[in-house]
């Protein structure tokens, strides 16, 4: 559909909790669309409305080969061993940090097509997820950093991993 310009913090609809949605129609469906293009085109693995200025409580993110539509997403379960691990956003260029978080999620929400879903994710698909809704929550990732990372141990961080 469209690219979309990303909102960057500190603008105020990433920080205000979303509004459900009601209708899934035409417009919805442009949304979703439109977060899958701006989404490849900034090169990120999930965007939620908010990060193009809607105010609506849809989000995707990328599953492997898959993308995870989410409209009106809510927690049933988090669990697991909490984990310390790397996060950035689109929202924040250039801004990476350490953030705890549940190795496990399990959610409910609603597709395109309006059929209520249920979907159960582990460590990196988890994490992706809740840093999603926690866009629709007004909650945004650096408030949960536990230490931002300098370019340098971002790097370090990457090369250990390979």
């Amino acid at each position: 559909m469209a690219i979309k310009e990303v909102v960057k913090a500190p603008a105020t609809v990433l920080s205000t909790k979303t509004k459900e949605v009601d209708v899934i129609d035409e417009s919805i469906i442009a949304l979703l669309d439109d977060l899958y293009d701006t989404m490849v085109e900034h090169d990120g693995v999930g965007i939620a409305a908010p990060q193009i200025n809607v105010g609506l409580r849809v989000a995707i993110v990328e599953l492997g080969e898959d993308i995870l539509e989410m409209i009106n997403p809510i927690v049933i379960e988090t669990k697991g061993d909490i984990v310390e691990d790397i996060e950035g956003c689109l929202s924040f260029p250039d801004v990476f940090g350490l953030v705890k978080r549940p190795t496990y999620v399990k959610i409910e929400a609603a597709d395109r097509e309006g059929r209520i879903y249920e979907l159960e994710a582990e460590d990196f698909e988890a994490r992706a997820i809740m840093h999603e809704i926690d866009h629709l929550d007004g909650v945004l990732f650096d408030s949960k950093m536990t230490r931002r990372l300098t370019e340098e141990e971002l790097e370090q961080l990457y090369a250990e991993e390979e």
